[in-house]
């Protein structure tokens, strides 16, 4: 999670980069963007905050419902250099290091800088002898398709010739030091922050969503991804089907109900549902085209890399453009940002109905990881679409 160029930061106490990833110590995050009478994020005490992973920290907030920030990752004190081999303790050169030199053409592995790392994935900053840097991942528990929804989603964007996407070199298994089975993926790495354009991002975001798809699925007007992701720690379906609101029904909405195992949560959600398939709320939209979405697209996944505005950390999928920004309650998008995006892409009648739907979707979600307060606001969301 890169902290958003406009987001205010008290007494910054460090900021550095890890394998291109912004990381800021701080005693006090002042940030506030208030929606629902709820903070997006509030600290009040010594956290580390680092791009593209997500802590799962339950941020306290008085009196109000908590948000987490999802994530991948955890606190890390500071990026900590290490000889060639020896984050994984031994002498010889590991697996990935191999595969580096044997397939880039960037020679030898000089050194690793050690990332941040959570539950399940670590990451490290890859220098070589030509200079060029790597930023990898690593995970020792699961298969290699971990990280194959990742690499897809970030080829797929990068596809449309739009925003700075990090460039995917591979992602496939190893074997871990201790005899398992992990997975990785080894990406270009981005020095991040600086300013960046929030016009040039919404400009570049609808140009993204206009662009021609990479899947063929999806340029036969198909709603999907070639593979599934996960959204946050969540598992996403993504199989294809023909119609948006049957995917949006049946991949998103019941699927995060179902995951709830909550039944107020899915009897609200499916009247929602009932009343998607039925039409409701989707009246003068028009033909709906796949798009390519980032799919968790808020400002912690957002930054500015030599001046131009760089995504990343995707959960992406082909979809109506317009549940891009169904965590939007947490991006800080200015008016400069809207102003560009809707020349491009006008805002049909209806938006604000399905703009709950898509909200919905993601505040779900949250519950799903994270429980707390975001109960509260997604049943609020599903009454009020209910009673519409």
């Amino acid at each position: 999670m890169v902290m958003e160029q406009k987001r205010e930061l008290d007494s910054v106490s460090n900021l550095f980069f890890v394998g291109g990833l912004q990381c800021v110590t701080n005693s006090k995050l002042g940030h506030q963007h208030q929606r629902n009478q709820s903070l997006c994020l509030t600290l009040n005490r010594s956290e580390f905050v680092c791009a593209g992973y997500h802590f799962g920290v339950i941020l306290h907030q008085k009196n109000k419902a908590a948000h987490s920030f999802q994530s991948s990752g955890s606190r890390h004190s500071s990026p900590v250099k290490m000889g060639l081999g020896s984050m994984l303790g031994n002498k010889e050169p590991d697996e990935i290091t191999l595969w580096i030199e044997n397939n880039l053409d960037f020679g030898k592995v000089t050194e690793r800088s050690g990332g941040a790392s959570s539950s399940w994935a670590s990451s490290s900053t890859i220098t070589t002898e030509s200079g060029v840097k790597l930023f990898v991942k690593t995970s020792s528990d699961g298969p290699s398709s971990m990280f194959e929804g990742e690499a897809k989603g970030l080829q797929a964007m990068q596809a449309t010739g739009t925003l700075k996407i990090p460039t995917v070199y591979h992602c496939g298994p190893y074997s871990t030091p201790f005899g398992g089975n992990g997975s990785f993926i080894v990406m270009e790495y981005l020095e991040l922050g600086g300013r960046m354009s929030q016009r040039e991002l919404g400009e570049k975001l609808a140009r993204m969503h206009l662009a021609e798809p990479l899947a063929e699925e999806a340029r036969q007007g198909k709603f999907g991804f070639p593979v599934d992701n996960t959204i946050g720690g969540t598992f996403q379906p993504n199989g294809w089907m023909d119609s948006w609101l049957e995917f949006l029904v049946e991949r998103r909405l019941r699927h995060q109900a179902k995951l709830s195992r909550d039944s107020q949560m899915q009897d609200l959600t499916e009247k929602v549902c009932e009343r998607i398939l039925n039409g409701d709320f989707f009246d003068g939209v028009g033909d709906i085209q796949p798009s390519i979405l980032h799919g968790d697209l808020w400002s912690g996944n957002v930054s500015g890399c030599k001046g131009q505005p760089v995504i990343f950390d995707p959960a992406c999928y082909y979809g109506h453009h317009e549940a891009e920004f169904g965590m939007d309650w947490c991006a800080s998008f200015s008016g400069d940002f809207w102003e560009a995006y809707n020349k491009l892409i006008p805002r049909k009648p209806g938006y604000k109905e399905r703009h709950q739907i898509y909200t919905a979707y993601h505040y779900m979600n949250h519950y799903n990881l994270f429980g707390g307060g975001y109960y509260q606001s997604a049943i609020s969301i599903l009454k009020s679409l209910v009673s519409r």
